[in-house]
């Protein structure tokens, strides 16, 4: 199943894709079907209003996801460009639900930066309460993947040790539009697939998610020791080589430009940079 947040009449709506139309499931958002008892199976037999693809205004796959857990460092090109050695364990860093925009939402260039990047990145959407959850426990407790787009203040993410506050801007970080299942995807739960980003038709990054050091279930599985994961948590899984931080020259976002963000199978965010003033 393909499943989406849509937002309706001012309202959002939990939706599945059924061919060239969305199937309303009876709940607000996606985050609140993945906290329902058999939600694969009620949103499989839903048969609601529908609405059309064509025009949808996508809100963020899961609106307020209780956190956002980001990886840092996990393909193996993006580590070695940016003068890494390969990492033991997973780099984490976290983000906040003010940051996440919908697939064809404006981003929003914070004017107190000069070094606006790009990371396309698989996300991993939590589909079960898990703490410590280990081999097919956290298999089964992966709903599904979405698209998601790490925009990163480089200049303030290393300003300390700390990368938070690179990492967390407001109205920022893309992500969606469908939460896709295990089932309909190569490799399952360990997806192999082709991942890409374009500033305004140039290919910036262009892998596979099959590069990835720590795979979606160990992701599961570390983050999982560390805290309890509850439905609609994400993981972003991290980004492959090609971010402006690490070309020669830099090359960073300035305002204006397109940013198409895909991954095979998954869908594409397409999101218009624009500065925003502060108040």
């Amino acid at each position: 199943m393909k499943l989406a947040t849509l937002r309706v009449d001012g309202a959002t709506r939990a939706v599945k894709l059924d061919g060239d139309v969305l199937v309303d499931l009876g709940v607000p958002d996606v985050g609140t079907l993945l906290a329902q008892d058999d939600w694969a199976g009620r949103a499989a037999a839903a048969a609601g209003t529908t609405y059309a693809v064509e025009g949808a205004d996508f809100a963020p796959v899961v609106p307020r996801p209780s956190k956002v857990v980001c990886v840092g460092l996990n393909y193996r090109n993006h580590i070695q460009e940016m003068g890494r050695d390969l990492p033991e364990h997973p780099t984490l860093f976290a983000k906040f639900a003010d940051s996440l925009i919908g697939a064809r939402d404006d981003i929003a260039r914070p004017e107190e930066t000069g070094k606006f990047d790009w990371e396309v990145e698989l996300a991993v959407v939590v589909g079960a309460p898990v703490r410590r959850a280990a081999g097919a426990e956290a298999e089964r407790a992966i709903a599904g993947f979405t698209v998601l787009n790490d925009i990163t203040c480089r200049d303030w993410q290393f300003r300390t040790r700390e990368w938070l506050q690179g990492k967390t801007w407001d109205s920022s970080t893309p992500v969606g539009p469908y939460l896709v299942t295990p089932d309909e995807l190569p490799g399952g739960v360990r997806p192999a697939l082709d991942v890409r980003l374009t500033v305004d038709g140039e290919v910036m990054q262009s892998d596979s998610t099959a590069d990835l050091l720590f795979d979606p279930v160990h992701l599961v599985e570390y983050v999982s020791t560390i805290v309890r994961l509850n439905p609609g948590d994400i993981i972003a899984t991290g980004t492959p080589g090609g971010v402006g931080h690490a070309r020669r020259p830099e090359r960073y976002l300035r305002g204006g430009e397109t940013v198409v963000a895909e991954i095979e199978g998954l869908g594409r965010l397409e999101n218009r940079v624009v500065e925003e003033k502060s108040a």
